[in-house]
């Protein structure tokens, strides 16, 4: 998929959404998130055995380094404000915390995971490793990074972690994807800084897909969520 160049006159931060994968949202991605009343918090689990199981239903992971505002992020994504726990201190998140999508029985789930940081992902343990291991369920991890940051040596190495899991597995296990938040806090129009980005997390996880840009804005609408939305879809074969 490539990326297009892509102006946004309505939105108060125009130049900063350049670039955008080349595909609209989809009717189904729609159709799923838009009951965003419908969302549940199903699960915090904080021990390999004692991970559910949600009548088989497909699963997506997000992940990131513990700044990059994932809760915020997933808040946009699920159409809620208040559904996951936001706040200015990083790494608020501990355990691995299951959401469900739609109207019980529900479509698809979204599994909240606690934010790595300087030692990556040794700093999951245990229980994230064995879930990304052998968690059938599981379909696509998304991978966050913060427009104004860019990568860290710590991100490359996650990614690069990432992708050779993909690549042994064949790919049939799960996939790869990156999201770019907190764009509208770039400066100018942003293009240098996302090519920068692109480039790096080609570079480290060749397997990985082109990154959605995303915003969550204080005050303003979000921005990229029916992207990530269908991505989602997607992913779980929806």
């Amino acid at each position: 998929m490539s990326l297009r160049l892509h102006c946004h006159l309505t939105h108060p931060v125009t130049n900063i959404y350049r670039f955008l994968l080349s595909r609209r949202s989809s009717t189904k991605a729609k159709t799923i998130f838009q009951d965003s009343g419908s969302a549940e918090f199903l699960a915090a689990v904080a021990k390999a055995d004692s991970l559910p199981r949600f009548n088989r239903l497909p699963e997506v992971m997000v992940t990131g380094r513990a700044n990059v505002g994932k809760s915020t992020f997933l808040n946009a994504v699920l159409g809620r404000k208040d559904l996951l726990f936001t706040s200015k201190k990083a790494g608020r998140t501990q355990t691995l915390n299951f959401f469900r999508v739609g109207p019980h029985p529900g479509k698809l789930v979204v599994v909240d995971t606690p934010g790595y940081g300087s030692r990556g992902r040794s700093e999951w343990g245990a229980l994230i490793n064995h879930y990304i291991t052998n968690r059938h369920e599981l379909r696509r991890i998304y991978i966050l990074f913060s427009a104004p940051h860019g990568l860290a040596a710590t991100d490359e190495a996650m990614l690069a972690e990432l992708d050779a899991q993909v690549q042994s597995s064949g790919g049939t296990n799960f996939t790869l994807q990156a999201i770019i938040t907190k764009a509208d806090q770039l400066r100018d129009d942003g293009r240098d800084q996302v090519e920068r980005m692109n480039k790096a997390i080609f570079k480290a996880a060749p397997t990985c897909l082109p990154p959605i840009i995303t915003a969550c804005p204080a005050r303003g609408l979000p921005f990229g969520m029916e992207l990530v939305r269908t991505s989602i879809t997607d992913s779980c074969g929806l």
